[in-house]
């Protein structure tokens, strides 16, 4: 007559001493998961990647050489005064070495705000800045007066031209598919170690089953 409560005892106390392992299972899982997750997400909190970073310092580098340039141009004319009322106040589009300044600004605004600030991974918008670069410095050099005017007059378009395409080949051929190489290693990493955690989960839960039913 004892018998029968002694098994349901016997099957609680083994049941009761089950649940530790398992709960051990649990824990180690997660652990195991984030410290391997961990080092990949570093990179995403960063906010920005080194390639992507080195893209915008050559940007801004495009900005402050056209710059340079033009105040070259401007002192060499006659005094950075006069000639700049002449080019900004008295706007020339012939003779004008204003709008190649102000490509540049629209350039550098366009994919700072657009690769660093807002992070895009698409080509559209160094697309479009090379696009109406090359299509405004084409007409400029068709239609104005440029050649006349000396060295600048060859100088300031064909590096505008050469670095507005350098800008383009360093954000197709470096930054984005490095990028999107890194993002791909991540993930595979990520889910490697889900099937890892799964698998040995599964593993440790089928030793506490059998564990159990022997000493059922």
């Amino acid at each position: 007559m004892n018998r029968v409560p002694n098994d349901a005892e016997n099957a609680h106390s083994s049941s009761v001493e089950s649940c530790p392992s398992l709960r051990d299972v649990h824990s180690i899982n997660p652990t195991h998961l984030m410290a391997r997750i961990e080092s990949y997400d570093v990179r995403e909190k960063k906010g920005i990647s080194d390639v992507r970073r080195t893209f915008c310092l050559f940007v801004t580098f495009d900005l402050l050489f056209i710059t340079l340039l033009w105040i070259i141009e401007l002192n060499v004319k006659g005094g950075i005064e006069t000639t700049l009322k002449k080019e900004v106040l008295h706007y020339d589009y012939s003779s004008s070495y204003f709008d190649i300044f102000l490509l540049a600004v629209f350039r550098f605004k366009v994919l700072i705000l657009a690769y660093a600030m807002c992070r895009l991974r698409h080509w559209w918008a160094i697309a479009f800045t090379t696009a109406v670069t090359s299509a405004f410095l084409l007409a400029k050099v068709i239609i104005s007066q440029l050649f006349s005017q000396g060295a600048f007059g060859y100088v300031l378009p064909i590096i505008s031209f050469i670095l507005a395409w350098i800008e383009t080949w360093f954000l197709d051929f470096k930054v984005l598919p490095q990028e999107a190489e890194e993002e791909n290693r991540r993930r595979d990493t990520i889910t490697n170690s889900l099937a890892d955690s799964f698998l040995r989960w599964k593993r440790k839960n089928k030793e506490i089953m059998v564990e159990n039913l022997l000493h059922a």
